[in-house]
């Protein structure tokens, strides 16, 4: 594809909804207003096939490929957290004992908080972004900046060389020392004004009339669906936590609320006016990543009114942040691109209603470690504690050392007998050992090759498995729905470029979230970032 040759934008943006599904911008596009999501669909170029290669399509490894177009396998974000083999303990992806959080009142700083597991950066991420690129370009000429209401998604898109990440914890913005010693005046400002804070007791009813939600999601009450937190499974909402006053539950209600995203985009316009971004002597870098979708997705489904109305608002919010970019910036000054980490599975309570004998289900985890454990004390005889044979993490197993030094068992003579175990359940698609995966080819759409691409092997799993569709691990509370699978319901996300030198259109031609790397450093007049594995799209 071409377009025109265009000068430099004076700023770049990166869009990424968590939990954004591609067939969302066409379900709810007749409700969308006429400055947000149908900006960029009618003036952009919307690539309507555009998926991501990897199996565990989680908020973490998403949003770090989403500006490295490397792979999980390469950038070794393979998951939201993992069992560190050394510690054999579980971190998060972007923890950094040696980074604490920074912009924490006394009010705020919960004892979680100031722990040492509380502290993030980068550090994990083994790529570099579009903005590192920029960055060793220009310098201090050109600013990176990234928001968030989630750490991950701010800080993987910034990258290792951001000037700026910020994400929400309890209400007020928040760094870490990875990024500076103390929140800049402005930031300290705006979290005075206590703006979540404010928000509670808001109720949250229907922007439109509740027909247009039964028409296009079916009815409003279905199987399944949250009723937690003083939330229940229909409209109106009260944001409160379900207490009588602000406590950690009302931050739990609030960040599925549609109020989140409002915050987030107050916050984001307060950044550019700040941080003066868009004025710099070359080309600025902001990476915005809403959250809410993910929050509220989780609870009610890709087919419930509380998603469609989420979307309406979201469409509002982002028409509302375009045109502030347009005042500060210039209308035809900046280069947007639209993604998302990941899709999201339907609620299998809906495939069941249906039809009551539909593949579908939650899966107990507790039923693959019994069958795991009785598979080995079978084929090797028990061990002193049978529970340690592995350690479940995520979609996989770690055999513990321990216990295959004491029956002389190589890690792939203990892993055939787990994974044969595994393969017995009529809800399980395929499994793999460390040393299948290891030989596999990374190239095709195959299962295996999706998993391989999603397989760092330093901090990975022995034993790999994928559950078939419409199956994924249950709640403890048998509710909800989730993501992370190979197929297209979770691997399906928008790619919308908008600006000058973006041609315009819609292309049915299949490309990959990788692709967005290569074509937005052209776009910046830059190399692609060195380890990505996508290609240039225009």
């Amino acid at each position: 594809l071409s377009a025109s040759p265009a000068p430099a934008p004076r700023l770049a943006v990166v869009l990424s909804v968590d939990q954004l599904r591609a067939d969302y911008l066409v379900r709810f596009r007749p409700f969308f207003g006429e400055g947000g999501f149908k900006r960029l669909l009618a003036d952009g170029a919307d690539f309507q096939n555009c998926h991501y290669r990897h199996a565990v399509t989680q908020t973490a490894p998403g949003h770090a490929t989403i500006l490295s177009g490397a792979d999980p396998e390469v950038h070794g974000i393979i998951s939201n957290d993992w069992m560190d083999r050394e510690l054999w303990e579980t971190i998060n992806n972007v923890e950094d004992r040696n980074s604490p959080l920074v912009g924490l009142s006394r009010a705020d700083a919960t004892p979680a908080l100031l722990a040492p597991k509380a502290g993030r950066s980068p550090r994990n991420f083994h790529a570099s972004t579009v903005g590192d690129q920029l960055k060793l370009r220009f310098g201090s000429r050109a600013k990176v900046f990234a928001a968030s209401n989630k750490d991950r998604s701010a800080i993987l898109l910034g990258g290792k060389l951001a000037d700026a990440a910020y994400w929400d914890e309890n209400g007020v913005m928040v760094t870490s020392r990875y990024y500076r010693e103390e929140l800049p005046a402005w930031v300290q400002a705006f979290n005075a004004e206590r703006r979540v804070h404010a928000a509670f007791g808001k109720t949250w009813e229907r922007v439109r009339d509740i027909a247009d939600y039964d028409a296009v999601q079916g009815p409003d009450d279905a199987p399944g669906e949250y009723a937690e937190n003083g939330y229940t499974r229909t409209f109106p909402k009260k944001v409160t936590g379900g207490r009588d006053a602000i406590s950690p539950a009302f931050f739990s209600a609030f960040d599925p609320s549609p109020f989140s995203a409002e915050f987030l985009s107050e916050f984001v316009q307060r950044a550019i006016r700040e941080e003066k971004l868009g004025r710099s002597p070359a080309t600025d870098l902001l990476c915005v990543s809403f959250s809410q979708i993910d929050s509220l997705g989780h609870l009610y489904g890709p087919d419930s009114h509380e998603i469609m109305d989420s979307m309406i608002r979201l469409d509002r919010v982002l028409a509302g942040l375009f045109a502030f970019i347009d005042r500060e910036v210039g209308a035809g000054q900046w280069v947007l691109v639209l993604s998302a980490d990941h899709g999201v599975s339907p609620m299998p309570d809906r495939v069941l209603a249906m039809r009551p004998d539909a593949p579908a289900g939650r899966v107990r985890g507790a039923d693959l470690d019994t069958a795991g454990r009785k598979a080995l004390d079978e084929a090797f005889g028990p061990v002193t504690a049978p529970e340690y044979w592995f350690t479940r993490d995520n979609a996989g197993f770690h055999l513990r050392p321990g216990a295959l030094a004491a029956k002389n068992l190589t890690v792939e003579q203990a892993g055939q007998v787990l994974k044969a175990s595994l393969e017995k359940f009529p809800f399980m698609a395929a499994a793999y050992t460390r040393q299948e995966l290891l030989q596999a080819p990374a190239h095709g759409d195959s299962l295996l090759a999706m998993s391989r691409r999603g397989y760092h092997a330093p901090r990975d799993r022995d034993v790999v498995f994928v559950l078939k569709p419409y199956y994924y691990p249950g709640r403890s509370n048998n509710v909800g729905t989730t993501h992370g699978s190979p197929y297209a319901y979770d691997t399906h996300v928008p790619q919308v470029w908008y600006g000058p030198g973006v041609p315009r259109g819609a292309f049915v031609e299949k490309v990959e979230v990788n692709d967005i790397a290569p074509t937005l450093a052209a776009l910046l007049g830059l190399s692609a970032p060195p380890h990505s594995q996508g290609r240039r799209l225009f």
